[in-house]
């Protein structure tokens, strides 16, 4: 049987929360951990849309905190699955921050999120091939492999010299 595809849009999801008191530090600025949180939440949402399952958080790429996040912000996260492998799915997420009264937008971070889809028992899972249509989404797929294959040789599950997508950056 033909393994099922599905569009990057199918996982698209768009999250929005208020800074308040209890999200900041003493600067007043959102609490790094606090947007992890809600990026991870918003980029499992993306990945199970997209695998109709149940799915675990397999590993976070690198979060630059590039500008504060201040209390009263409203942040809006975006994410959607960039690729989907075998039981595994990149998510791209993008958070922007907007100052209302000051009619005031910024995007203060992106980051790639990598989930697989397990079933009941929690045992990797197939998930649907993705099919990428708009220029940024194929820009997207396109990278997926060799973060993926950085990913790996990063956390040890891959030799360098097994990464095909990587030969330009260890010869």
């Amino acid at each position: 049987m033909a393994k099922k595809k599905k569009k990057c849009s199918e996982s698209y999801v768009q999250m929005t929360e208020l800074v308040l008191p209890n999200d900041t530090n003493t600067l007043n600025n959102l609490m790094g951990g606090r947007l992890m949180h809600w990026m991870d939440i918003v980029s499992a949402i993306a990945a199970q849309k997209h695998s109709n399952r149940i799915v675990v958080t397999a590993s976070v790429d690198n979060i630059s905190f590039d500008h504060p996040i201040r209390l009263g912000n409203v942040v809006t996260l975006k994410a959607f699955v960039t690729r989907a492998f075998n039981s595994s799915m990149e998510v791209y997420i993008e958070a922007i921050a907007e100052d209302i009264p000051a009619s005031k937008k910024v995007e203060t971070n992106s980051a790639f999120f990598t989930f697989v889809a397990v079933d009941q028992s929690g045992r990797p899972i197939d998930v649907p091939e993705l099919i990428a249509e708009t220029p940024e989404e194929k820009e997207l797929y396109n990278g997926a492999l060799r973060r993926r294959q950085l990913r790996l040789v990063l956390a040890k599950r891959m030799k360098p010299e097994d990464a095909t997508e990587l030969k330009s950056l260890f010869d």
